[in-house]
């Protein structure tokens, strides 16, 4: 059954989005700016980590291992990308004024913050759509995160109960800078 969804995944997201296998070939505005920036760009060469954010969540704790993670391994070439989200029962409310002040207050996140975007299903953005085709599922909560290597390409998924100090994470984060 898991086999079928993901194939029937794979299909919708496949016939609905035109995607050359270039993740980070994407633009997006950072949160509550004008500024446009390309994540190819911006980031090409280094180690992503993407995870759509909720300020109202059980996992909004984890806001505080995700800036941990970009301040420990930034300098290796880590960068943490957070993609606020109101797709998962309205935990993501506030205006990106209200995310980003809270973010800043509460976390102290430096780690770059981006506009609100639809990350589930039919709706997704096109990043997160092609996110999903690549890893087989889309975000199934607040704070699930996409590993993506040097190279552009999607190296893991990782559950939103995945805390950023696990170990299987930083495993993959430590293996994926040393590629």
């Amino acid at each position: 059954m898991r086999a079928l969804l993901a194939a029937l995944l794979i299909i919708a997201v496949t016939s609905t989005v035109a995607y050359d296998g270039t993740l980070l070939n994407q633009e997006f505005r950072l949160l509550a700016s004008d500024e446009v920036v390309n994540l190819s760009d911006a980031y090409a060469g280094k180690v992503v980590l993407v995870v759509n954010t909720a300020s109202k969540c059980g996992n909004t704790p984890q806001y505080d291992g995700l800036e941990k993670l970009y301040q420990q391994y930034g300098d290796a070439g880590l960068v943490v990308l957070g993609f606020p989200s109101n797709d998962f029962m309205g935990q993501e409310p506030g205006t990106e004024e209200e995310i980003q002040e809270f973010c800043r207050l509460t976390y102290s996140i430096k780690f770059p913050m981006f506009e609100k975007v639809t990350v589930k299903d039919d709706n997704a953005h096109p990043f997160f759509a092609n996110l999903a085709m690549d890893a087989g599922t889309y975000p199934t909560w607040n704070f699930h995160k996409f590993l993506i290597g040097r190279d552009g390409k999607l190296i893991d998924q990782f559950s939103p109960r995945t805390q950023p100090d696990d170990k299987q994470l930083v495993r993959a984060i430590q293996a994926a800078l040393k590629d």
